[in-house]
């Protein structure tokens, strides 16, 4: 696909509605997670016959596949650990090149690791140990991929507000104002209406369906949903968003 033919598609309602779509992958990802407790033995730092913890060996060696084959050639993939990282063995794609090449080495996984792990992951899953340890790790890989993917998808939504107004953002750029831009960026009512479509999503996709009465039970309570968007999937996005627009001019 032509740069220009990709950049004429590249609109507000198209970014917004990939922005829905991901949702869906986000609550389902955590809804798989929650089948399983804590297990904390994977983020132990020695996990038997592995370097460091088992969730750090399944998230480097799966990174490593992949950027073999090409995942972190995309524009809206973000390695979590990016040193050394293997070269590509399959052709490289021609991505169109719509954001700006200075905004390419932004990457703010490690943010986004701490929250997971530290903040997020206590609040929807239940205590315990019953052994399945790949089968966590691997959801929580699967998790932290679909939330930076959709936080780094800032990006994107910054490009877009931006060619769409350069004249409102240009002057904050200029300036290097970060809070001048983070007003910009920032619509009270819209981040209200996010809240509570995902809210209503979790409700919907993760409902425990029995002959029973089931109302009320839910797989990933949907007010944390509401909450991992408020606190952290929105100010983080934002936070890239910041950060693209400020060299934007460069």
């Amino acid at each position: 696909m032509e740069k220009n033919v990709l950049a004429n598609t590249l609109t507000l309602d198209s970014v917004r509605e990939s922005l829905i779509r991901q949702e869906d992958t986000v609550i389902f990802y955590l809804i798989e997670r929650a089948k399983y407790p804590i297990n904390s033995p994977v983020y132990h730092p020695s996990f038997a016959g592995v370097s460091g913890s088992l969730v750090d060996y399944i998230v480097k060696h799966t990174e490593a596949l992949q950027s073999k084959v090409g995942r972190y050639e995309s524009p809206e993939e973000y390695p979590f650990f990016q040193e050394n990282l293997p070269r590509l063995v399959v052709p490289t794609y021609n991505y169109p090149q719509v954001l700006h090449p200075a905004g390419a080495s932004i990457n703010i996984n490690k943010t986004i690791w701490d929250m997971y792990f530290n903040q997020l992951l206590p609040l929807f899953v239940s205590e315990g140990n019953d052994g399945n340890y790949v089968q966590t790790a691997t959801c929580d890989l699967q998790c932290l991929q679909a939330l930076s993917r959709r936080i780094h998808y800032g990006k994107f939504v910054a490009e877009v507000k931006f060619m769409d107004a350069p004249e409102d953002y240009g002057p904050a750029i200029q300036a290097q104002n970060r809070d001048a831009l983070m007003e910009l960026l920032t619509f009270k009512s819209v981040e209200e209406m996010v809240k509570q479509r995902v809210k209503k999503k979790a409700m919907v996709f993760g409902q425990e369906v029995c002959l029973g009465d089931s109302k009320g039970k839910y797989k990933v309570d949907p007010s944390v949903v509401s909450r991992l968007y408020e606190e952290w999937v929105m100010p983080l996005t934002k936070k890239v968003q910041v950060e693209y627009l400020l060299c934007r001019l460069d």
